[in-house]
């Protein structure tokens, strides 16, 4: 732990460097240490400006969305007792999209729209889908005699393939070729509007979740091991089943609203941890979520500097970096999930 902390407060120094103007990374350390101390001069003017008004936002913000996007992945992937869980396994990336393009298509999330909720912006609406779309999928979910793992990712492809029909319409009879770029740049996540405003909010959600997992590692074991273990061990699957997943789309709703849609942070990076220090919980969330945060950091470095004056998307970053090693960790039988 000790040295991932190391590595991330480095990572963010040097992150902050690199990019269309290069600063060199001693630049970088004074205006942070000025800025944060008060100590010293501030340096050059420009540079302090790009750094600390432009990217250093970016690179919190993207700390924080991979480290909540890694502590989904391992929450879910215990929860629903599958390998393949990942954050948006809800049907909350399909119900995001949905809400987005219908923001950005109608104008209903315009600034000068008419309405009481109307004018919020995109965020808002896409956070209003993410939400209504997992609600649908733990109601479908829950029906019935119990709520169970199978149940719930049926649910979740039957919504992620509704939604994605849905947007996809509103996309066709779009009159708005400007619209449906929007929509298609957003659908393919970006840390571009990072600034300092959005940093509170975000970072409060992830931290308050990664708290109250921690305290639950136990059940979060319990549940990894199956139904039958957790009953044995006197714990209630399906009421902790509800609860996390509540909690786990809440904290991805807000990621997705604020940055779009980023894959494979969440399915890859706690096979990755698992498989190097093990499925106990108590280890596997904290290095996790570190964990994700760096890798985030690095993609979004990658999606500034990959095409000279101009970005890519990161959504596309990460899954080129996500799916070979994923693969990889498939045919070496390195995923290390429970006990297969």
């Amino acid at each position: 732990m000790a040295a991932l902390l190391l590595l991330l407060a480095g990572s963010v120094v040097v992150s902050v460097s690199i990019g269309q103007v290069d600063v060199p990374v001693r630049d970088s350390a004074r205006v942070l240490f000025h800025e944060l101390t008060g100590i010293g001069g501030p340096g050059d003017p420009m540079f302090m400006d790009v750094i600390w008004n432009i990217r250093l936002p970016r690179v919190l913000l993207a700390a924080v969305v991979g480290a909540g996007l890694a502590l989904c992945g391992t929450v879910m992937q215990a929860t629903l007792q599958n390998p393949l869980a990942d954050p948006f396994v809800l049907g909350i990336s399909s119900g995001a999209s949905l809400g987005a393009a219908f923001a950005i298509l109608t104008g209903f999330g315009a600034a000068g729209a008419v309405g009481a909720v109307a004018g919020l912006g995109v965020p808002f609406w896409a956070f209003i889908g993410a939400l209504a779309a997992a609600a649908l999928v733990l109601g479908v979910g829950s029906a019935g005699s119990r709520t169970s793992p199978v149940k719930l990712i049926l649910a979740g492809t039957a919504v992620n393939a509704l939604c994605g029909a849905a947007s996809s319409a509103l996309v066709y009879f779009a009159d708005s070729a400007e619209g449906v770029r929007s929509v298609t740049f957003w659908s393919m996540g970006s840390l571009a509007s990072a600034e300092w405003a959005t940093l509170p909010a975000v970072s409060t959600v992830v931290l308050v979740a990664t708290a109250f997992f921690l305290f639950r590692s136990r059940v979060l074991n319990a549940l990894l091991m199956g139904d039958e273990a957790a009953v044995t061990l006197g714990i209630d699957p399906g009421l902790h089943r509800r609860i996390h997943l509540v909690l786990a789309a809440v904290v991805t709703g807000m990621l997705v609203a604020t940055c779009g849609i980023i894959g494979f942070v969440g399915l890859i990076v706690p096979h990755v941890v698992r498989s190097a220090i093990g499925p106990d919980h108590r280890g596997l969330l904290p290095v996790g979520v570190l964990s994700g945060a760096l890798f985030l950091i690095w993609a979004d470095v990658a999606a500034r500097v990959v095409v000279p004056n101009a970005e890519l998307p990161i959504g596309i970053v990460t899954s080129v970096l996500g799916a070979p090693l994923f693969l990889h960790m498939l045919i070496r039988k390195e995923y290390g999930f429970g006990d297969k």
